[in-house]
């Protein structure tokens, strides 16, 4: 993930030194109920509950966890409780989504071979589960270990006999398989891949860091991951000579089985809303233990339901207007499933709270963000989130500061530093890419942590997660659900005025952002500044329409071109730019990269199409995923390629036209989007 820093931060931290500010939004009896009852250690236990399951899709660790879940969200007095079963065998789709067969793993085991007999143990699935790669495959293997390099090149095994050997290799093992199994011949994998780069990655050699095969590959095989300690020692045992033989012993498999969603609800009071709902989502499935993430994500919506539900019973909290829904699923995949297989439940949702990875303290490194959706989505959602956000950066800070604060935030076994929360700019990587992709347009707050040390590691434990950043959390999201939820034409008025005053922190962050873009680029971020303060508005009007005293009130058409196509050079301009329009059908839903498969590059591939250069494009603040992402969803049958191609290019950097029209014609080719007649 990128992240750009925040003028709103500066702003915020600046603004501590005045005296205390009246707590946005919320009546102030609303904001002290809760955040008096918000608990960091109530949702920290539960976390602690979680992180005991290895919780990978479709497995029985994952039904545990869902039912430990739902044992809670009953005792808490919640709605409708369920978990909510979709057929998965990789054959059906749901949308963009292909189904991914349920994994589990009965057993094991990687052993030095000396003398003849399994002597060292190297790794061990029911001591640390994260040390066998997802979707391995059973076997009981005895082989030399064959030192593979990166692994991911056909050179890597120039002059290596390595068939029905086991590789070292650098790289994920589902990016080594199908060349070091399926055209060598080896019989399984030992890696040392060490994804998650961040600043701390290469501190501690220790870590035993997440694998993957690829689902869908032929080639079935399994593989082990080891720290970098242990594989140096390796390659360098192997380096002088020394020949090591190892013994793998795998129970473990796909089979048909369900994604399951666990969903509750706190029911609307208003008659005419209550169909209407504001989400809270997360993603409950990880190795184990995956505390920060996601187990955090997890409890902390468990959190804001239990508090919620027992201030309402208690008249603390009006029963708020709108539905508000909590779901449970596994990471993009079952949120794909959810609201493709069950689309009444996309119709109904209006905004979503959205946390994965927020309980992250010192030890991890962590710093918390806010975070917007994507341009090609203005929503003023992302506005009342910061104000809480923000709310919460200055009673904390002052706090920390002058230790009194009318709302410090903090839990008694938790730490008392400032939050410092980042109001930060679209980033992709969970749930909320589903939600805001164009098939749903449900717009998404954005909860996260970011960078952290020990994300998929066998470090991501429930000692490094603190309650006061739980609480913090709970609290930004609570408070934002709760005023969606309530909020009516009549009770909007302040709404106004934070717009307002997000809108020049917004243009002060992008001004500086674009000082270094040529002329014509700056241009085109400036106009984009101004008609992206006014979509946001029409969603304000939007979110609003039936909640008036006639209901369903006529609303200003939206127009939805956030950017009007600026003259040209001919040297600029692509020669049918302007006449390149594109509209996205209707069918498959959701993004094209997702868990799994890939939609792009599973079906050029099969078609013989070279993969779109968009998709590895490296811009000032994106990558190709993001492009490509934003791309599909500006393709809405009015914009027309070069208002495309500018729209992503205000939000990730200037890009060539020519990648763009590339992308959108690979698109076409493969049934996603059709030129408009």
């Amino acid at each position: 993930m990128r992240r750009i820093f925040s003028i709103g931060l500066f702003l915020s931290v600046v603004c501590v030194a005045a005296s205390a500010q009246k707590p946005p939004l919320l009546p102030e009896k609303d904001v002290a109920a809760l955040a008096q009852e918000l608990s960091g250690e109530t949702a920290k236990r539960n976390l602690e509950g979680i992180t005991r399951f290895h919780r990978q899709r479709g497995s029985q660790g994952f039904h545990s966890a869902a039912e430990l879940v739902v044992e809670r969200a009953r005792a808490y007095g919640l709605s409708g409780v369920a978990i909510l079963q979709f057929p998965a065998d990789g054959k059906i789709y749901y949308g963009t989504q292909r189904s991914r067969p349920p994994w589990d793993v009965e057993f094991a085991e990687l052993w030095e071979v000396q003398g003849g007999v399994p002597a060292v143990k190297m790794a061990s699935y029911d001591a640390e589960p994260v040390v066998l790669a997802e979707d391995s495959e059973s076997a009981d293997v005895t082989g030399d270990l064959i030192d593979g390099g990166e692994g991911t090149k056909g050179s890597d095994y120039a002059g290596k006999n390595i068939k029905g050997q086991i590789v070292l290799a650098a790289a994920q093992p589902g990016a080594v398989q199908d060349l070091a199994v399926g055209k060598f011949g080896a019989a399984g994998i030992v890696s040392y891949a060490q994804n998650q780069k961040t600043a701390w990655w290469g501190e501690d050699e220790n870590l035993i860091r997440w694998g993957h095969l690829e689902t869908f590959s032929p080639n079935k095989t399994f593989g082990f991951m080891v720290s970098l300690k242990t594989a140096r020692t390796l390659r360098d045992r192997l380096g002088k000579g020394e020949p090591i033989r190892l013994h793998a012993v795998v129970k473990a498999g796909q089979h048909p089985g369900n994604t399951e969603v666990v969903t509750a609800t706190i029911p609307g009071a208003d008659p005419r809303l209550q169909d209407e709902e504001i989400a809270f989502s997360c993603h409950l499935d990880h190795q184990r233990p995956g505390a920060n993430d996601n187990a955090s994500g997890c409890v902390t919506i468990l959190e804001v339901a239990r508090t919620v539900q027992k201030l309402i019973n208690e008249r603390k909290l009006t029963r708020p207007a709108r539905t508000i829904r909590f779901i449970w699923p596994p990471e993009i995949e079952g949120t794909l499933t959810l609201l493709n297989a069950k689309p009444e439940f996309a119709q109904r949702i209006k905004a979503v709270v959205h946390m994965d990875m927020v309980g992250g303290g010192p030890i991890t490194k962590s710093v918390f963000h806010v975070t917007r959706g994507p341009m090609s989505l203005p929503s003023f959602v992302h506005d009342v989130a910061w104000a809480f956000g923000e709310f919460v950066n200055e009673q904390s800070y002052k706090f920390a500061a002058t230790g009194s604060a009318e709302y410090p935030f903090v839990a008694a076994e938790g730490g008392q530093e400032p939050l410092l929360a980042q109001d930060s700019p679209y980033s992709m990587g969970s749930d909320h890419d589903v939600y805001q992709d164009s098939s749903f347009k449900i717009p998404a707050i954005y909860l996260n942590d970011w960078p952290d040390r020990y994300i998929h590691t066998n470090f991501d434990t429930a000692a490094n997660i603190d309650p006061t950043k739980l609480k913090r959390a709970a609290f930004i999201g609570a408070a934002s659900g709760y005023f969606l939820a309530s909020v009516t034409e009549s009770s909007s008025s302040e709404l106004s005025v934070m717009i307002t005053d997000s809108q020049h922190a917004r243009t002060a962050s992008a001004s500086i952002r674009a000082r270094d873009l040529p002329a014509k680029e700056r241009a085109i971020s400036d106009r984009a500044g101004a008609l992206y303060e006014g979509a946001e508005r029409r969603d304000l009007v939007r979110f609003l329409r039936s909640s008036g005293p006639e209901g369903n009130a006529p609303i200003a058409e939206n127009d939805s071109r956030p950017l009007d196509a600026l003259p040209r050079s001919p040297d600029e301009a692509h020669p049918h730019g302007d006449a390149l329009i594109f509209s996205r059908k209707r069918d498959p839903k959701g993004p094209v990269a997702v868990f799994g498969s890939d939609y792009v590059n599973d079906r050029t591939g099969a078609a013989g199409i070279t993969p779109p250069k968009l998709l590895s494009y490296e811009g000032l603040w994106g990558g190709g995923e993001e492009y490509a992402y934003e791309t599909l969803n500006f393709a809405d049958g009015k914009r027309n390629a070069q208002e495309i191609r500018d729209a992503v290019s205000v939000e990730y950097g200037p890009v060539p036209m020519e990648l763009v029209v590339e992308y959108l014609r690979t698109l076409e080719k493969i049934g996603v989007v059709e030129q408009a007649k």
